[in-house]
């Protein structure tokens, strides 16, 4: 007899919640490595920028390519397929020799990485009613919080050891154990041997509409992104992300730097960023904690989305006050402070798409609206390397301090939106 598991849906999340995890630990370990690298390999301000473009361009392509993966092999294998794709990527780049490997690796790094946030909110739609669906989006981007925050420590233990290039060695081997576990334990809801009947009651709602877009996914691709491309929902969202996502890419690419550059921290010294992403961890799953519980108390669920948005737009403006924090301590809490506001937005807006894209497309709108993203980081990268080498690092604290407020008003509007499957 097939033993049942009950709540078989929050183990799917914390699967999820590990994938993230893994991913912002292969992700964020170059930032805490930047000053180091830069210096073995005779790298500028302008070319480290140049090697986070390389891995945003692919994220920009993953993600207009990732979702269409997504929706013609499921979740199941096609997140499989992302962590191991990124995966080696990862391992390799601690024998890059030179600028132009490190590229090479990170634009590989970021073909892979993509999809592990266009395949997640496809498995929270399937899992997940409305009202744990922004638990469930806040924990598995807290997974990603996670391991930003266990990467600082684990930067300065082993490069401060063993030098920076085994530092890429550590995540493969864990990587292939949840691989194993990922492909035991995902399978189609509506066909999961070890879900309970109880479950499959609470899901059934869930699990007739998955039936529904299995069945709509068979029009042509052409007329699937005809009918992404002319969503004006999608466009706006994409903006939105665009605009402030660049905050969240800062405090990972560029702040350690900061915090060497001109607070004058050494590698070891770093190991303080975890302070903020855990900071961020808080504001993943708080985030996603308070829209659910405004939807159990009534209030539709992109509304209450919106809501947790607006208290988010009036913290991050703090941003502008690093530049004048008197301390390294008093800086980061500053950080901290804003960095919980990012990931409370960034939870809640991935809640938001999923709560109002048709569920049809939403794997592919997913990505187009996450182009946003990389997009934003892309600009990013190249203005704060621009202004570090002709100015200074205020300039851009300055700049991120008005971003949430303006993507805000971008998103107002969409309050009363309700889910058109």
């Amino acid at each position: 007899m097939i033993p049942k598991v009950p709540h078989l849906r929050w183990l799917v999340a914390f699967a999820l919640f590990s994938a993230a995890l893994l991913n912002y630990v292969d992700r964020n370990v170059l930032g805490l490595l930047a000053v180091s690298i830069q210096k073995d390999l005779h790298i500028s301000n302008q070319e480290y920028a140049s090697i986070i473009n390389y891995f945003l361009i692919a994220y920009t392509i993953a993600n207009l390519l990732s979702g269409r993966v997504v929706d013609k092999l499921g979740v199941r294998w096609s997140l499989a397929l992302f962590v191991a794709w990124w995966t080696i990527a990862n391992a390799f780049t601690g024998m890059a020799r030179s600028l132009g490997q490190i590229c090479g690796l990170r634009f590989m790094l970021g073909l892979g990485e993509a999809g592990c946030y266009t395949a997640s909110p496809k498995a929270v739609s399937e899992w997940f009613p409305a009202s744990e669906r922004g638990v469930a989006v806040g924990l598995y981007s807290a997974g990603g919080a996670v391991g930003a925050t266990i990467a600082p420590v684990m930067v300065a233990l082993i490069a401060a050891n063993y030098g920076w290039r085994w530092v890429f060695a550590v995540t493969p081997m864990v990587a292939v154990l949840w691989l194993c576990l990922w492909l035991w334990l995902y399978k189609n809801p509506a066909a999961h041997p070890n879900m309970t009947e109880a479950e499959k009651y609470f899901l059934a709602a869930n699990l007739a509409a998955t039936k529904t877009v299995n069945a709509q996914l068979k029009e042509s691709e052409l007329a699937l992104w005809k009918r992404v491309l002319r969503e004006p929902l999608v466009w706006q969202l994409m903006l939105a992300r665009l605009i402030t996502d660049p905050v969240w890419y800062f405090f990972q690419f560029w702040f350690p730097k900061y915090l060497q550059n001109v607070r004058g921290l050494d590698q070891k010294g770093v190991a303080i960023m975890w302070m903020i992403f855990a900071a961020a961890t808080i504001g993943f799953t708080l985030g996603g904690f308070f829209s659910g519980r405004l939807v159990k108390r009534g209030i539709i669920p992109s509304a209450a989305r919106i809501w947790i948005m607006l208290i988010s737009a009036c913290l991050a403006p703090l941003m502008g006050f690093v530049p004048a924090a008197p301390t390294v301590m008093s800086a980061v809490i500053i950080a901290m402070i804003v960095a919980y506001a990012s990931t409370a937005w960034l939870s809640n807006i991935t809640s938001l798409i999923v709560d109002i894209v048709p569920q049809r497309i939403l794997g592919t709108a997913f990505g187009v609206i996450a182009c946003g993203s990389a997009l934003g980081g892309f600009f990013m990268n190249k203005a704060v390397a621009w202004f570090i080498d002709h100015r200074s690092y205020n300039e851009c604290f300055y700049v991120m301090a008005v971003l949430y407020p303006v993507a805000f008003l971008l998103v107002w509007n969409l309050r009363k939106r309700a889910n058109a499957n």
